[in-house]
């Protein structure tokens, strides 16, 4: 696995998520109450052994800058290779990408200086526990060019945009990749790839001097029929987050204890950034239930069915149900809330009532005083 090399697209999905992602990237997004998406990422590929990871960057990346810092969490701080961030312009050749193929091309000279023989590449969308070894042991089993990751699934309405599906054949090869079908099931891609090293470059070249900057479009669709491209189908749990009702549910399935199992396996532990907090402080009359509750947090009020990240605070009589509260969140005293998700450092003064709904959560944007 030391010949393996990581490539993470932090940027991806980001007009999908409104404005969770207004201020950050996908990758930086927060997740079960103490986690970035990008924590699952990263501790996948550190977990299967892969060693050198480069972050490919586009915008609004300062907190993703802040968060991974030198990759210390992840063991991946080395004087040779490691944790490598990819901003945009980073060579005076470099375009603002508009897809996987210009986003390569724009670290090519990084891709070409690794000596690695195979690349993993993934997104930020989906969040999964997955063995990466053993999607690169089906990939030289089958002598395989491209390696998609897919997972045969509803297609629900939140998760209908940026979806790209795949049929194939009694062997697994790829024959067709379809771009947002209009279908309630498929093969959908978790945008997880494996490719080799040389292959890849090729077809960054290629691209850049075709113009195509569709991965999906000038790879999986255009070339199924000169490259052996093969489906490996995961059966495991995941969170697909392609829009901010997709975040919310996926949020919520995580109180389900099945669910909790399949994402945080003790065998392959997700890693993050280490904060030292206090243990959270419950008040004399707090009520909790069904919840997950972060370090640093004080709660005097009632809790039922949420997540509670770092540092929130919930005041006396409060009432907070089926939400979320991203860290620095203060809730007042006597407000009640259900259905709502707060991003970060969000007040909400005394006695407020603030109503969302399952299918259509209230959210408050970053820094607001209600």
């Amino acid at each position: 696995m030391s010949k393996i090399l990581g490539i993470v697209f932090s940027n991806m999905h980001d007009i999908r998520m409104g404005k969770i992602t207004e201020h950050r990237t996908m990758a930086s997004v927060p997740f079960g109450g103490r986690y970035r998406l990008i924590d699952f990422v990263l501790s996948n590929l550190i977990n299967s052994g892969v060693q050198d990871v480069g972050v490919i960057a586009k915008s609004n990346f300062q907190s993703l800058m802040d968060h991974l810092g030198t990759g210390k969490e992840w063991d991946l701080s080395r004087k040779k290779g490691g944790l490598t961030i990819l901003p945009p312009y980073a060579t005076h050749e470099a375009v603002f990408y508009r897809g996987r193929l210009e986003a390569l091309g724009n670290a090519l000279s990084y891709i070409r200086a690794s000596k690695a023989e195979l690349v993993v590449m993934t997104d930020c969308d989906n969040i999964a526990s997955i063995d990466y070894a053993e999607v690169i042991r089906y990939h030289k089993e089958r002598k395989a060019d491209v390696t998609v990751v897919y997972k045969n699934k509803p297609i629900t309405d939140s998760i209908h945009y940026d979806v790209t599906t795949i049929s194939m054949d009694e062997d697994n090869r790829v024959n067709a990749a379809y771009v947002n079908p209009e279908s309630d099931q498929g093969n959908v891609l978790l945008n997880m790839t494996i490719i080799d090293k040389k292959l890849l470059e090729r077809i960054i070249s290629d691209a850049a001097s075709a113009n195509f900057y569709s991965f999906t479009n000038g790879v999986l669709q255009r070339g199924n029929q000169r490259l052996k491209i093969y489906g490996y189908e995961f059966n495991g749990y995941v969170a697909d987050l392609k829009s901010l009702q997709s975040y919310y549910d996926c949020s919520m399935e995580l109180l389900d204890p099945k669910v909790r199992t399949e994402l945080f396996p003790r065998e392959r532990p997700v890693y993050t950034k280490v904060r030292d907090e206090v243990p959270v402080r419950y008040g004399i009359n707090a009520h909790t239930k069904n919840s997950m509750i972060a370090d640093g947090c004080i709660i005097e009020g009632s809790v039922e069915n949420s997540i509670i990240f770092r540092g929130v605070k919930v005041g006396r009589g409060a009432v907070v149900k089926n939400s979320i509260l991203m860290q620095g969140t203060w809730v007042g005293e006597n407000s009640r809330l259900d259905g709502v998700v707060t991003d970060k450092n969000v007040m909400i003064r005394d006695a407020k009532t603030l109503m969302g709904c399952k299918e259509y959560p209230f959210f408050i944007e970053k820094g607001t005083i209600v």
